[in-house]
This record gives C-alpha cells, structure tokens and sequence, in this order.
C-alpha cells in the first residue's frame, strides 16, 4: 500500500477526506497542526477520528501563527461572523475574519516534509470552494499552484496533492462519507464553540447544518444550548 499524508483538522471535511484515501488504498499518515487556534475542540476531534478510521500514525504538532496571522480563530479581539446568509457566505471575493492567512500553504508544507521523509508522493486536504466561505486557499488553482511548487522544492519530483471534495457540496461530501461508514458524530466543525457544544450559529455550523438537512439527513452535532 502507498504511503499517504493526510491533513486532518478534525472537521467534517478533512475526515471524509481521510476516509476516500482509506478507501482509495493509501497507508494513512494523519497530521493536525495546533497553529494557534483558540479552541482545543478540534485537535481532540481529530484524535477521535484518526482512531476511528485507523490511520498508520497521527501526528499532532505545534506551530503558533497567532503572532504573525490575524483572525477570529487565532485572536480573541476579532470577532467570529455569526448568523451570514448562505448567499453571504459563498459570495466571490468575501474572505471573512476567519481566514487564516497561509493556514493552508504552511500546513501543506509541513505535510510535504513528513511525505518526502516517508516516501509518499501523495498529500490529501480536505478543501472545497462550492460551500466555502470565500478562502482564497481553498481554490483548484492554489492546489494546482503548491502541487508544482513541491516538484520543484524536493528532492524527488512526483508529488500528487489531492483535494477530492473541492467541488462538492456538503451535502455529496456527507453522502460519500456515510458510505464509506464515517461516523460524524466525532467530528467538530464549529469556528466558536459553546462550553457545551457547537454554537450552530458561524459559518462552519451553518453550512453543516444546510448539509445534512439538503442530503435528507439527521445532523449528529452536538449543540450547545444557547446555540442558534
């Protein structure tokens, strides 16, 4: 079986992600960066799901990038959006406060260290841009862009970057998922958990809840009790 990195985060996305490279015969190596994201809720998401779905080795590590990376997920004095229209949040050209800036280039060049060590050529994430919310690294030609960037950074070209949900909707996502045996229940996707539960209310809730209501299914989320 070929060896393949995954970036895990936890979230609903990067776990179906996971499943599909399972499910395609990859030898599944997990990795979960803490870049400084104020909420712990999804590393231990991601521990959860590494150990539901088997992986050869989950490596959770540490890169704070709330000094140089402003956003509602690194810093408290920037508020989290709540309650955007659907329509607002997959408008072009809208990046919310919750971007990251170079989240997903770092992560993936973390992922290609540890990919070029073991010998895998194949890196997954789990972006998508028909249900994002406007991040600009969620977008086919970023991909495209970091795939060539790691043919030229390594010392053995050949590096494939799979981004199989970036085109879906939620809905598809959760569908594929569920027939692949994911149990959501497990996952966290909320930007700005209650101490009970997620907050049913930012971005990431509300386009989980449109997902499983638009595939006709139960949501498994755990919601707290002030959540919208």
């Amino acid at each position: 079986m070929p060896n393949a990195v995954v970036l895990l985060s936890g979230g609903l996305d990067s776990t179906t992600t996971l499943a599909i490279a399972n499910s395609r015969g990859y030898s599944c190596h997990a990795l979960t960066v803490r870049y400084g994201q104020l909420h712990a809720q999804e590393i231990e998401a991601a521990r959860r799901v590494a150990a539901a779905l088997g992986v050869v080795r989950h490596e959770v590590i540490e890169i704070d990038l709330a000094p140089l990376a402003a956003s509602a997920l690194t810093r408290g004095d920037i508020p989290v959006p709540k309650d955007r229209s659907l329509a607002h949040i997959g408008a072009t050209g809208d990046v919310p406060s919750t971007y990251v800036p170079a989240r997903n280039t770092v992560m993936l060049s973390l992922a290609l260290a540890w990919a070029e060590t073991i010998g895998a050529q194949d890196l997954f994430l789990g972006v998508n841009v028909l249900d994002a919310s406007g991040y600009p690294d969620c977008r086919p030609s970023f991909v495209a862009a970091f795939e060539a960037l790691a043919n030229v950074a390594t010392r053995h070209p050949g590096y494939r970057i799979h981004a199989p949900l970036i085109e879906w909707s939620k809905a598809e996502i959760i569908r594929a998922g569920l027939a692949l045996g994911v149990d959501y229940s497990v996952t966290h996707s909320c930007y700005d958990p209650l101490p009970d539960g997620a907050c049913g209310r930012c971005d990431a809730c509300l386009l989980r809840k449109k997902g499983f209501a638009d595939a006709g299914l139960p949501d498994p989320t755990k919601y707290g009790a002030r959540a919208g």
